[in-house]
């Protein structure tokens, strides 16, 4: 039997499912104590973590577009994985360092940054290449395929739904002297990874004719793309053309832009060194891809549908991604987290949209391919915009059952659990168009270039839901203010993602329409 009709999948696709398991168990675990530790171990307050948060997740997905250039150009998939993991191990050992040590708050503060520093480098190298070799099991048009990325995608859901409850079981106990401990074990979960990496790439990853997958690169023709979740991501080809697309005017004037968008958010808006540098690339380049004069119209057009679904991803996930700061202080401070006489963990609240994603992700497969079959199905603007709609309705939902609540007045754990439930919906209506449409939108020269653009989103996303999380009130501190308005309790600072992703998911259901002739290239 052909490996074209194979019914089974190759056992490189279980070395790969088993080795993701285990770095995102890494990442959701340190994740799932990282702002509990800064707050209540070393004594940050929730604006200063917040930022932090912020900062760490936003560069998170600034440094795969590294990683990628160094596996195309130098090292290949296998070897940036390994050092990747080998980053991250060090980083999640820095942590436990700085866990043991968290009385002497100078030196244990330069400890987690020097962590998290290890963390982001070690995600660059680790995130973008795994993924892409997924594809290479398989043959070109193999059917397979895209059952092989839903299985990879549900070992990263598997990991992130164990990691909140173990390294919250050793660490979120409520004495700080244990959030190493939860560091530990995501650290150990890093080794496990890429041992069994190590241990079975060379006989199980390779291709249907047993060439070895990943290896160093003959040539530097490919570039990382981007995920769908946003943990799974691609590899397309770059032409050499791409070289040859931009002008040195071309780079002279958006370096410029670059520099002075910098300096209007550093020094005008008094954003952070880390947020002014992610949010004027975040601007600059896509002004400089769109710029080039060689792209016809119908692929202008093509690139502005990527841009303007880019725009909005950014409000969803800013909103979404909550979970790992003010949504955990909600849940530490004012959910009442007693069932059956047994308080459960905060951290534990972190896993239940990753064991939502599992259960409810085969429904809504059948679903877009039920109404695909009736010609129902709705175009990706529609499905984003649903998808905004959703998150707004978590929220709106958790808005009314605070209103009125006075701080530290727990209420019931009903509340956070709808609004993960249903942002999980959410997630599930948006999250596939990054992987679908920018593949099918972006021009071959510039796929990689436009991936990256997806990358630069959801950094700016990340680096935004820290600015926000700051806002959280604190009754002991100056109420903050957003756009005017006072935040001076928790309804009011859950309605500001009520009216964002409400106005957001309005305002991409008008245009949807344009943009879906747009990307059909109808006039």
């Amino acid at each position: 039997m052909s490996a074209t009709t194979n019914e089974g999948h190759p056992k490189g696709l279980y070395v790969l499912f088993v080795t993701e398991m285990w770095e995102r168990f890494s990442y959701y675990g340190m994740r799932a104590l990282f702002v509990l530790f800064m707050t209540k171990a070393l004594l940050f307050d929730k604006a200063l973590g917040s930022q932090i948060y912020g900062s760490y997740t936003g560069l998170v997905y600034l440094t795969p577009l590294l990683g990628g250039y160094m596996a195309d150009r130098y090292w290949g998939n296998r070897k940036s994985i390994i050092i990747g993991g080998l980053l991250m191990a060090l980083g999640q050992f820095f942590m436990f360092f700085s866990g043991s040590i968290y009385e002497q708050q100078g030196t244990a503060g330069i400890a987690m940054y020097t962590g998290l520093t290890f963390l982001i480098l070690g995600n660059g190298f680790f995130k973008p290449n795994i993924s892409t070799m997924v594809g290479q099991l398989y043959p070109e048009g193999d059917k397979r395929r895209d059952a092989a990325f839903t299985i990879f995608y549900m070992g990263i859901n598997l990991g992130a739904f164990i990691a909140p409850l173990l390294c919250g079981y050793l660490g979120d106990t409520g004495n700080p002297a244990d959030f190493k401990w939860g560091f530990l074990a995501a650290g150990c979960g890093m080794l496990v990874s890429i041992a069994f990496f190590v241990y079975l790439k060379d006989k199980y990853i390779v291709t249907p004719e047993g060439k070895a997958i990943g290896g160093k690169p003959e040539n530097a023709s490919t570039k990382v793309a981007e995920t769908p979740s946003p943990d799974v991501s691609v590899q397309t080809d770059v032409p050499e053309e791409i070289v040859k697309a931009f002008s040195p005017a071309q780079v002279g004037i958006w370096g410029t832009v670059a520099i002075v968008i910098f300096a209007l958010f550093f020094w005008g808006f008094d954003t952070d060194l880390i947020g002014s540098f992610i949010y004027s690339l975040t601007i600059a380049a896509p002004g400089f891809i769109i710029s080039d004069k060689t792209l016809t119209k119908i692929e202008r057009e093509r690139i502005w549908v990527i841009y303007i679904a880019a725009f909005f991803v950014i409000f969803f996930w800013a909103a979404f991604e909550q979970a790992g700061a003010s949504l955990t202080y909600f849940a530490e401070e004012q959910t009442d987290r007693n069932l059956l006489g047994t308080t459960i963990p905060t951290s534990f609240f972190q896993s239940i949209n990753a064991v939502a994603i599992v259960i409810f992700a085969p429904l809504f497969a059948f679903l877009w391919q039920f109404l695909g079959k009736k010609n129902m199905e709705p175009a990706s603007p529609y499905k984003q915009a649903l998808g905004l709609f959703l998150l707004s309705l978590g929220y709106l939902v958790i808005a009314f059952g605070v209103k009125g609540v006075e701080p530290g007045v727990k209420v019931s754990i009903l509340w956070l659990t709808s609004l993960y439930l249903i942002h999980t919906f959410g997630e599930l209506c948006l999250s596939p168009i990054g992987l679908s449409m920018v593949n099918k939108l972006a021009p071959m020269k510039f796929a990689s270039l436009l991936m990256g653009v997806w990358f630069l989103s959801t950094a700016a996303a990340n680096k935004f839901a820290g600015a926000l999380s700051s806002l959280y009130p604190d009754p002991s501190k100056p109420f903050p203010h957003f756009v005017g308005f006072e935040i001076n309790d928790l309804y009011s600072f859950f309605m500001v993602f009520v009216a964002m992703s409400g106005a957001a998911s309005l305002c991409l259901f008008v245009v949807s329409k344009k943009l879906t002739n747009m990307m059909n290239g109808i006039r």
